[in-house]
């Protein structure tokens, strides 16, 4: 027969030889290929199926050094309308940001020298013509001279007969002469594979077991190359991966079928199949395929939002697969030496974002500040907020991505969190007018009177220069806790700025008669026009650095609220505070107010109406702050019976320290010892020590339980609860330094802090552990109990 192609000049040739011919595919050193296709950027599927083939590629290599084990890139760009060598570069440049670094693959002006090259396949077409060559000249292949007209017959009659759609081999065994004469005349022609009668395509897939199919009934003698002579993607993929020495392929499982195709060719070269492994499909949060109506999917828009490559590697892994414990924080190098395909998982994953956060706060946690200060810097550059000229070293951006990071960093999930949360601080939230302000707390808070005095002594204060303000010589003094991050920030020695507002607010606080939330909170809704947030100095002090004179913040891009101006807006706000809420009411007003509620409401209730809005219990609660417990995610990892006591269980407790606390509680009646072992409980950990029957007890393990407690259960965490965080309630300011830590020990126990907060702290209907009403949260969401209206202690 006529050769389809002359081999020519430079272009690559068909070897004669497969390279893993004759050689069993288990024993030879792992080769392991990414083969994306360059029609637009990376998502997330195809960076998770690149990962797996890396972290494999990885890990041959150790197992296997000095051979050619790696991992290859190759573009399958054979879709001539949609590839382009623009897509081509976003994709690398993504796998690039991810670490996932390749050992061979597509280079510009650089010669091959592994002799597996090239690796787009658009430069690799004489080598799939000379393959068809070899299988027509081996009669594995046939010409096909359909027309398309004859083929959309035949499929319509296939259809009006009830018969699955396939070509019906009409050329498959057509005469030579009728042949030649098609080929004299010069008609067009496609190259078909000859299934073989009767022939089966059988794997053992690393993920899903076997599968086989009946090739004839599956996919009848399907096309290799079209009648332009450009190969079909599954004619391309097989020849490549032996050629290319391929010996894994780990894939999405939307590509199970085409390995029929593909093993049926490879069957025909008399090249071994590699391993199979079909990952399945990861999902959005409503259990439909992941796309971009789910946020976020490419992966340059996780480095634009301020994900870490680390931390995008380490979620795209737990994405189908786990290590069998439940660690979920992995390095790269753990995730390498871990990683193993019989642990990929059959069942579609789910793509959290928030779960994609927490890991990724985990990984920033890791870095120093000054690494982190680099990577906000890039943040304020993504974020359009630099005046025209400001440069990534100089050191305007610096200080200021420094001051950003320090503020932030306890709370900031991903580097763009600093810069979003440094644009809330530089901003006023409190709007014109009182009727115009819509925060329900805020709202609440200026009814009970104290903010329109407060505020208008700080009015007063300012205008006299009186009222403590930055240094603008050195608005960096503030984060110097943060600079000298190396000492004990516990006993470092606050900034002249922060000494002389700590000590104005007790001054306030002793001239005003109000102290706690009750100042703090006017104050902070007056300086910065929000009711929580850091550290009341440093956002004073981070407003003064961008609104220096030669700033590196475009002080419009920012909508920055210099003090001058938010002053002037409080000024105007005051006046238009209605005048029944200037004044704080008295105990006695108060009472009576409530007395008349509580009448109004029995009232209302007996008589079958609906019953009056319910008061919110915070407001009339003055007992202590609830941020004065520390009570922690801890894990129970051993258990003991007292030797001396039948009711008490001596525990070993993980709370995030560096040894773990010994706590003794008396859960026996209740619980079974291997019940608890290894369960995430709450810790109340700033109760002094104290010896309970002879032992060391730090600390005590938070259980609900019902009105008589002859039911008592721990309270649960959610799963994805870090060990050592801190619980947190709603609408209390967790994070508002000094004012919000923990009270110390003696403290504690003098002043009977728990005592008086836990009638206030029970489970709802739900079972919902709760205090006045808001639930008791953890960073993986609320935690729960067993006992529906119960207390907590």
């Amino acid at each position: 027969m006529e050769q389809l192609d002359d081999p020519g000049g430079n272009e690559p040739q068909l070897p004669s030889v497969f390279p893993l011919a004759g050689k069993n595919i288990m024993d030879v050193p792992p080769r392991l290929r990414f083969a994306p296709s360059p029609t637009g950027s990376l998502h997330v599927g195809g960076a998770r199926t690149a990962l797996y083939n890396w972290l494999l590629a990885k890990k041959g290599q150790m197992e296997f050094p000095k051979t050619e084990s790696g991992f290859i890139i190759r573009v399958e760009d054979t879709d001539l309308a949609r590839s382009t060598r623009e897509s081509e570069q976003e994709v690398l440049g993504d796998l690039k940001w991810l670490g996932l670094i390749w050992d061979e693959g597509p280079s510009s002006g650089i010669p091959d020298i592994s002799g597996y090259g090239p690796y787009r396949q658009s430069e690799r077409n004489n080598i799939y013509k000379q393959a068809a060559e070899k299988l027509l000249q081996e009669g594995k292949v046939y010409r096909c001279f359909c027309t398309t007209e004859e083929l959309e017959e035949m499929k319509a009659q296939q259809e009006a007969d009830g018969i699955p759609p396939r070509y019906d081999g009409r050329w498959r065994d057509a005469p030579e002469e009728e042949i030649n004469k098609m080929m004299d005349a010069g008609t067009p022609y496609t190259i078909r594979f000859k299934v073989p009668e009767g022939s089966r395509v059988v794997i053992d897939d690393a993920v899903r077991g076997t599968v086989a199919w009946d090739a004839e009934a599956t996919v009848g003698d399907f096309i290799l190359l079209r009648s332009n002579g450009i190969p079909v993607y599954n004619f391309c993929v097989a020849v490549d991966d032996a050629l290319m020495g391929i010996s894994t392929v780990v894939r999405a499982e939307e590509h199970l079928t085409n390995t029929v195709r593909q093993g049926l060719v490879l069957d025909s070269l008399g090249a071994p199949r590699p391993r199979y492994a079909h990952c399945s499909l990861i999902l959005g949060e409503d259990k439909q395929k992941l796309s971009k109506r789910h946020g976020a999917t490419s992966c340059n828009q996780f480095r634009l939002d301020g994900f870490l490559p680390d931390a995008m590697i380490n979620y795209l892994a737990l994405l189908g697969w786990n290590d069998g414990t439940d660690n979920e924080i992995f390095t790269r190098d753990e995730l390498i030496d871990a990683f193993e395909l019989h642990r990929v998982v059959k069942s579609p994953s789910v793509f959290d974002n928030e779960k994609l956060r927490w890991v990724n706060q985990q990984h920033m946690k890791m870095l120093s500040l000054e690494v982190l200060v680099e990577l906000v810097k890039d943040q304020f550059v993504f974020e359009d907020l630099l005046v025209e000229g400001a440069t990534a070293s100089g050191l305007g951006l610096i200080n200021m991505a420094f001051a950003t990071t320090a503020i932030a960093r306890e709370r900031m999930q991903t580097t763009k969190d600093a810069v979003l949360n440094a644009k809330t601080v530089l901003g006023y939230a409190l709007p014109a007018t009182f009727d115009e302000l819509t925060d329900a707390d805020s709202k609440s808070m200026i009814e009970q009177g104290n903010f329109f005095n407060l505020a208008q002594r700080i009015l007063k204060e300012y205008d006299a220069g009186e009222f403590p303000l930055p240094n603008v010589d050195n608005p960096m003094s503030a984060f110097q806790d943060a600079i000298s991050a190396g000492s004990d920030k516990k006993n470092s020695t606050p900034c002249e700025f922060t000494q002389s507002y700590q000590a104005h607010m007790k001054q306030m606080a002793k001239e005003v008669g109000v102290k706690g939330k009750n100042l703090f909170h006017p104050v902070r809704l007056a300086l910065t026009g929000e009711m929580s947030g850091q550290d009341v100095t440093k956002q004073l002090s981070l407003l003064t650095l961008a609104t220096e004179k030669d700033s590196v913040i475009d002080a419009k891009k920012a909508s920055i609220v210099p003090l001058s101006e938010r002053m002037d807006r409080l000024r105007a706000f005051c006046e238009s505070i209605p005048t029944e809420f200037r004044e704080t009411e008295s105990k006695e007003s108060k009472a009576e107010k409530t007395k008349s509620a509580d009448s109004s409401g029995s009232s209302e209730t007996t008589s079958g109406g609906p019953l009056s809005s319910t008061t919110d219990p915070k407001n009339d609660y003055e007992g202590p702050p609830i941020t004065a417990l520390d009570i922690r995610v801890g894990k129970i990892t051993k258990v003991w019976e007292h030797p001396e006591a039948d009711k008490l269980y001596c525990e070993e407790i993980d709370v995030g320290e560096d040894e773990p606390r010994m706590v003794a509680s008396g859960l026996k009646p209740y619980l079974k010892a291997e019940d608890m072992e290894g369960r995430l409980v709450l810790v109340l950990c700033n109760l002094k020590a104290r010896k309970l029957v002879g032992f060391p007890s730090h600390g005590m393990v938070l259980c609900a339980s019902n009105a008589d407690h002859t039911d008592v259960r721990l309270v649960n965490p959610p799963i994805d609860a870090k060990i050592g965080e801190r619980i947190t309630v709603p609408d209390f300011d967790f994070d508002n330094g000094e004012e919000s830590a923990p009270f110390a020990e003696n403290k504690i126990g003098k002043k009977k802090v728990f005592e008086k907060i836990a009638p206030h702290l029970l489970t709802s209907k739900y079972g919902v552990p709760e205090f006045l009403g808001r639930p008791l949260m953890t960073s993986a969401g609320v935690c729960t109990s067993p006992i529906s209206d119960g207390t907590v202690s």
